[in-house]
């Protein structure tokens, strides 16, 4: 660590020395549950604190990833150069009649559950989708026929020139598991929802059936970052996966989940390298057969 000594000092004068730890495990900051460690991370408590941290990261040459809850990430084996900037601490959820404002570390499960209670309407697809707000707007989160894009008002983020400012829903161009702060760098440090006044018992309904179905269905039993693939145009991706014949194929503990083939789960003892070569499998075998393309919708970051 001695390469980041001066760095080091310079981040405890930003932001505290209790909110900086040195060789952080990622396993323990991932829903895979796998990864090396990290060479330093941060936790800030404000949006300058993100922005400072950026910018001394920059100002030092040394590279930074920003995360939330880690429940989309897959870190390498060989853990993550510099700093991972975490926004767990910015995680404040405020509501006034049918406006909420949430920080971008917020869960998005409480975030549903919490409007639920204010029988406001527009969020159930997210009370089960692990993720954190931040995470959600970057990747325009949905499931169950909701999506971000649906709700959203404006965010606030960190822009390529590191200014914070606030932008609208159509400047954050949301399609498909995508956004322009995917496409151009950007951090999001809140977004601002627009929901409806509801029934609070049909409200409390549709997120018991959705909870029911991802029980069904998903295999909530294992660690894994969700749905590891985007789904094709004109296709679904575990249907390609299941019809190439692999559910239930392993590598070492990384498998291909017998209760839906989209998920590549870690069984247990799994190692990154195992499911990126499982990943990697299952992209040939479905090309091969199919001709389709698969795209992670899991980042992948780290070192091998």
């Amino acid at each position: 660590m001695n390469q980041y000594n001066k760095f080091i000092i310079q981040l405890k004068e930003l932001i505290g020395s209790e909110n900086i730890e040195n060789d952080v495990p990622m396993k323990n900051h991932t829903t895979f549950k796998v990864g090396g460690n990290s060479d330093i991370m941060v936790t800030p408590e404000t949006y300058e604190q993100v922005r400072d941290i950026i910018k001394l990261c920059k100002n030092s040459s040394i590279s930074y990833f920003v995360m939330g809850k880690g429940s989309n990430i897959l870190v390498k084996d060989g853990g993550i150069r510099g700093v991972v900037i975490k926004l767990t601490k910015l995680d404040k959820i405020q509501i006034d009649n049918d406006i909420v404002t949430a920080q971008a570390g917020a869960s998005l499960i409480s975030l549903s559950l919490k409007t639920a209670k204010k029988s406001l309407t527009g969020l159930e697809f997210a009370s089960g989708i692990p993720g954190s707000v931040g995470g959600a707007v970057a990747m325009n989160a949905g499931a169950y026929g909701g999506d971000i894009s649906k709700i959203i008002v404006s965010a606030v983020v960190i822009d390529d020139n590191l200014n914070i400012v606030k932008i609208n829903r159509n400047e954050l161009e949301l399609s498909y598991r995508d956004s322009v702060v995917l496409k151009k760098g950007y951090v999001v440090l809140e977004a601002v929802f627009k929901l409806e006044k509801g029934n609070i018992d049909e409200i409390n309904s549709t997120i018991s059936d959705l909870t029911r179905r991802r029980k069904e269905k998903q295999p909530l039993e294992y660690a894994s970052a969700g749905s590891t693939f985007k789904r094709p145009e004109g296709y679904y991706a575990g249907k390609l996966i299941q019809d190439s014949g692999l559910k239930g194929y392993s590598i070492g503990d990384a498998e291909v989940s017998e209760k839906h083939s989209g998920f590549i789960i870690n069984k247990g003892n799994a190692s990154a390298a195992d499911l990126l070569s499982l990943i990697s499998y299952v992209q040939k075998s479905v090309y091969k057969k199919f001709n389709v393309k698969l795209e992670t919708e899991v980042k992948i970051i780290g070192e091998d």
